[in-house]
């Protein structure tokens, strides 16, 4: 019930469209009661003929007359009801898609690093579609039979109060009878969910890295992973529609028992003349039209547990509450000079297993600073902390001495340029993707851009140029001609700070030569903070921070440095010897020379 109101509540807006499909279920149920009181009308008049009485046949062919209006009527109120729904049904869709996805996106970077992509879009699908056809079958059919059955049982207690309490009592029987299977379906389903969730994430994965696998010959491998998971969640749904149906023949044969006690009273009475013929017509048929409702109760509930166990993972996602917020007085982030002070910085992934441990360095204006470290240091732990994606354990991170943790995420990141060591382009144009920091840039901000990037001289050789598609994750482009859109959407978005996780190692010589021109250009006038994977690039810079167990272990410049007997001076020598155990050295702290 807690996440039927819930669902109402995020539809606030479709009232106008619940209330107009209600007054039209609720016609469609007048209709039916009408039918059985024109047909009695009809049959009484019938009677008295066929005993001998008199009786206007006009009445008669206007009872037939009614029947069919009756008829008519339904048949346009519930196509009318029809179409509502279907519109609800996908407006319904649309916002609680959209209310998924927006929560997402404010969602701490935490919850993605521990779940899979496929999980987490196979829990919108399954559980917006689980909603909107809930709500589509409540709006059309639970509020029909509701009136259905009132507007019955108050014709048949007028004419019988026997027939009427025996069909009365049909409803509470039926409904508990059916809530105590409701609890062990919904374990059955909630297993039957996990183990799609799995199969469909793994297939996420590895469509998303169908290179990794063709290349490694791993098609069948993958395959049987899915097919095992999703063969455990057709397991599970052998004992779980066994119990419902078992259930169900249960609940239908009492419900049988009943109906014949119904029937044969009414038969009875009538034989001893207790009801006319046209009365026990009446009775049957409305005795059959609560009969419609009663066993349809087995498909309201039915879906009505589908709904509840297949949205129950959709609502925990969206009670996941953002580790991250502005603060009430948070202000706008005012950049002038772009100085980036560590102060006391300790920050751990999981509690007892710090990453890093009081760590205190600064970015001086218009700066280039090299973050050297074995993997696993903290290095792009120290970017994204700049980038608040997670939560500072103690200390502080300033920006021209504006704590970062009181102002506003959009104004922080608004200046902050990130340039990733994979490229992170979406599925659309090459256009599209350099502007995605700056949607409405014009096509000359664009070209500018690009030009700066190294990277007009390509796209001007594309059949479609700027308007070219790029495929899904720029697929169709190289690794360099990637990298260097990636710093075009950079420069575009000229923001004061950049972070710049380097990556020309896998890039042929040509390639990697145009994407450094870009970086210097990208770099001038910058506060830049590198994860450097080149010795060159570690050189050329103005301060080095290298990091050791956690903590910082020297600062300074490349000069200072390469006599300190520290991290980057061990790096120089290693660079003079080309033997395997240099290069495996070099890998551990992801260093190509």
């Amino acid at each position: 019930m807690k996440q039927i109101i819930r669902i109402i509540r995020f539809t606030k807006e479709l009232w106008p469209f619940y209330i107009g499909v209600g007054i039209l279920t609720i016609l469609l149920a007048l209709m039916a009661q009408l039918q059985p009181l024109f047909t009695k009308g009809a049959i009484d008049q019938i009677t008295k003929i066929l005993g001998g009485g008199k009786a206007d046949i006009m009445i008669v062919a206007l009872f037939a007359l009614l029947i069919f209006v009756t008829d008519f009527m339904s048949t346009i109120f519930s196509n009318i009801a029809g179409y509502y729904g279907d519109i609800l049904s996908v407006k319904i869709a649309r916002i609680m898609s959209r209310k998924y996805f927006e929560h997402l996106l404010n969602l701490p970077q935490t919850y993605f690093d521990t779940e899979l992509t496929g999980t987490i879009i196979n829990r919108m699908n399954r559980g917006v579609t689980q909603i909107s056809n809930f709500m589509n079958m409540l709006s059309n059919n639970f509020l029909q039979f509701i009136f259905s059955t009132v507007f019955t049982l108050v014709i048949v207690l007028y004419y019988s109060w026997q027939v009427g309490l025996m069909l009365g009592v049909l409803y509470p029987i039926f409904v508990w009878l059916t809530t105590r299977s409701s609890e062990k379906w919904q374990g059955y389903q909630k297993t039957i969910n996990t183990e799609q969730d799995i199969a469909n994430g793994r297939f996420a994965e590895a469509i998303g890295q169908v290179r990794v696998v063709k290349s490694f010959t791993q098609e069948k491998r993958e395959l049987k992973l899915f097919t095992k998971h999703y063969d455990k969640s057709v397991a599970t749904t052998y004992p779980q529609s066994r119990y419902w149906h078992k259930q169900d023949i249960k609940r239908r044969v009492i419900l049988n028992l009943i109906f014949f006690m119904i029937f044969a009273y009414i038969f009875i009475e009538t034989a001893h003349r207790v009801y006319g013929i046209g009365t026990m017509v009446l009775l049957i048929q409305y005795a059959l039209l609560v009969r419609i409702p009663i066993f349809s109760i087995s498909f309201l509930v039915d879906q009505t547990q589908r709904a509840l166990a297949n949205t129950k993972d959709y609502f925990q996602a969206m009670d996941i509450e953002p580790e991250i917020t502005d603060s009430v007085n948070a202000k706008k982030l005012n950049v002038s000079k772009g100085v980036v002070e560590f102060k006391d910085v300790s920050f751990a992934y999981q509690e007892k297993e710090p990453v890093l441990k009081d760590m205190n360095f600064i970015l001086p204006e218009n700066s280039k600073t090299a973050l050297v470290g074995e993997s696993g240091q903290g290095k792009t732990t120290i970017t994204s902390l700049l980038l608040r994606l997670y939560t500072l354990d103690n200390g502080s991170i300033l920006i021209d001495n504006q704590d970062i943790k009181e102002v506003t995420q959009q104004s922080l990141r608004d200046n902050i340029a990130v340039v990733f060591q994979e490229p992170a382009l979406f599925s659309g144009t090459i256009k599209e993707n350099i502007a995605y920091a700056n949607p409405s840039a014009s096509s000359e901000q664009v070209i500018a851009a690009a030009k700066a990037a190294n990277a007009d001289e390509f796209i001007d050789k594309l059949e479609n140029g700027y308007d070219t598609e790029i495929g899904e994750r720029g697929l169709k482009l190289s690794g360099g001609q990637k990298q260097r859109i990636a710093i075009a959407r950079a420069l575009l978005k000229d923001a004061p700070i950049l972070i710049l996780d380097e990556a020309t190692s896998s890039l042929d010589s040509k390639s990697e030569k145009l994407v450094q021109q870009a970086l210097n250009r990208l770099m001038n006038s910058r506060t830049t903070l590198i994860i450097a994977h080149r010795l060159s690039t570690i050189q050329s810079v103005d301060q080095i921070v290298t990091l050791k167990n956690g903590r910082v272990d020297e600062i300074g410049s490349p000069e200072e440095l390469s006599s300190s007997q520290g991290i980057y001076q061990q790096l120089l020598e290693l660079q003079q010897t080309h033997t395997k155990a240099t290069k495996k050295k070099l890998q551990e702290f992801e260093i190509t020379s």
